[in-house]
């Protein structure tokens, strides 16, 4: 889990004049590290919407860092996962578009009670599964292009 240190020294650094671009791609990145952790710690205990939704902050900590490297400033204060793509200059193929917006709807349906109950009956222990695949392998992708 990300520090309280470690979240306080990111704010320091979205002063533009100590602006580290390394320092804030890594903390992009060290925190969706974490979230993976969580997103399959929450999957081993059978808790798929929590699993889904921690899936859904670690690719938007992903795009946040690929953000920041294609931008060369701070990432926008949103959890819309299409719109930090765009945002990022990445070419968006429909495929892509669906799963960023559907994985974006995880963040929505996991965090407020309205939408909870529906989304907690739609994961299913094989909807779940097919899903943190799609984000693994969006995980990996998004890691390549922040290497490059």
């Amino acid at each position: 889990m990300v520090s309280i240190t470690s979240q306080i020294s990111y704010l320091c650094y979205m002063n533009k004049e100590q602006f580290n671009k390394q320092k804030v791609i890594d903390y992009w990145i060290l925190g969706s590290t974490d979230d993976y952790d969580t997103m399959m710690a929450m999957l081993d205990t059978k808790r798929y919407n929590w699993s889904l939704f921690m899936g859904h902050l670690m690719i938007e900590k992903l795009l946040k860092a690929y953000f920041v490297k294609i931008n060369e400033d701070y990432p926008p204060f949103v959890h819309n996962l299409l719109r930090l793509a765009q945002d990022s200059n990445i070419e968006i193929t429909n495929d892509l578009k669906l799963q960023l917006t559907t994985i974006s709807a995880f963040n929505l349906n996991a965090r407020y009670d309205d939408y909870k109950r529906s989304f907690q009956k739609k994961c299913t222990p094989e909807y779940t599964l097919e899903w943190i695949n799609i984000i693994k392998q969006l995980q990996l992708w998004i890691i390549e292009q922040i290497k490059k």
